[in-house]
């Protein structure tokens, strides 16, 4: 039985070898950030050009995060201050949401939380939801995936001179053709100088933010259904600040100061997942998982609903597929408990 159990974690990781990391990284963001959540259901993700749009955008991003940290010898907090940068570099730079008025899924946020021409609420969610969803977790659950590969580059130097100008070409495109919108020159450039800013902080950040702490008493099982569920409420919560709370008339200041409250909490329960000595890479998929499980229960409503100006078929398929995945994930982690776990700063494990 013992053999046969490494016989196929043998067979499980050559398999893994046969698909490069990167190549998983670059088509998984754009997966999980577009397809899964809704924001692309299957007739618009898998329209040839606007694929290959997304996958240049979201997936050179995450590729180009994760070379950076670990060519930096970084770790998770270079990763999710870049993903930050991303976020700007999408939603500011490339696609102009953080000033257009008229930017079809602000709805409230056009008015409410709107300052010097800035959409101000909208930019700080957005830049949030980049920074977890689009970048870390996809990071964190293919490192995961290849443990064996944590800290190493996946890419070679020139590989990742042509996806930065991948995805700047990208910005451009989206800039001059997505729509005819263009914002103000000053707050433009100010959010060229914050993605600089984020990108020179993330390099003189720490590698590590937290002691690896020993195994905790609470069964193992227990302690990653508890980091489920942390995922679960926490994107949850962070859905009801960004899309329910600002049609209610609270004052935008103090759903701004909410948010923040949420991502410092959000920060705190992410350092205690991955300080475990055994269970940090566990328990840090499963946090993910849960953030996930979310879009996963939402994906059916969405097809359900009629209200939608875009065509939302296939959206429960979707959904199921998100669960065979975090299945098929779960699975492959928990079998390989062996290998190095992500450690106190989670993947890359070295940075």
């Amino acid at each position: 039985m013992a053999a046969d159990a490494s016989l196929g974690l043998a067979q499980g990781s050559t398999a893994r070898r046969r698909v490069n990391p990167a190549v998983m990284l670059f088509f998984l963001s754009p997966m999980l950030a577009e397809l899964l959540t809704g924001s692309a259901p299957p007739a618009e993700f898998f329209n040839p050009v606007l694929f290959l749009v997304l996958c240049a955008l979201y997936g050179s991003g995450a590729v180009l995060v994760r070379e950076l940290v670990v060519r930096w010898n970084k770790g998770w907090p270079s990763i999710l201050v870049l993903g930050m940068a991303y976020g700007i570099v999408e939603e500011g730079l490339m696609v102009k949401s953080f000033f257009d008025p008229s930017w079809p899924d602000l709805g409230v946020m056009s008015v409410v939380g709107r300052w010097g021409g800035v959409n101000v609420l909208w930019s700080v969610a957005l830049t949030m939801f980049h920074a977890v969803w689009s970048i870390s977790i996809p990071i964190l659950i293919v490192e995961a995936l290849y443990p064996e590969r944590a800290g190493l580059a996946w890419v070679r130097n020139r590989t990742l001179g042509w996806l930065t100008a991948l995805l700047a070409a990208d910005v451009a495109f989206g800039f001059l053709l997505l729509t005819p919108y263009r914002p103000p020159t000053l707050p433009y450039l100010l959010a060229c100088a914050a993605v600089a800013a984020l990108t020179a902080w993330a390099r003189r950040l720490p590698a590590s933010w937290v002691s690896q702490s020993p195994p905790e008493p609470e069964p193992a099982e227990r302690r990653a259904m508890r980091a489920w569920m942390t995922g679960f409420a926490g994107t949850l919560a962070f859905f009801f600040l960004t899309w329910v709370l600002p049609s209610t008339g609270v004052p935008a200041l103090l759903n701004l100061a909410l948010i923040g409250a949420l991502a410092v909490l959000a920060l705190v329960a992410f350092r205690r997942v991955l300080a475990s000595a055994r269970w940090g890479t566990e328990r840090a998929v499963a946090a993910c998982a849960g953030a996930l499980t979310f879009f996963v229960v939402l994906a059916p409503l969405q097809q359900l609903d009629a209200t939608r100006p875009d065509n939302t078929s296939g959206m429960a398929l979707v959904g199921l597929a998100g669960v065979a995945f975090l299945a098929w994930v779960w699975k492959r982690v928990t079998g390989s408990r062996s290998a190095t776990a992500l450690g106190a700063e989670g993947a890359p494990s070295s940075p």
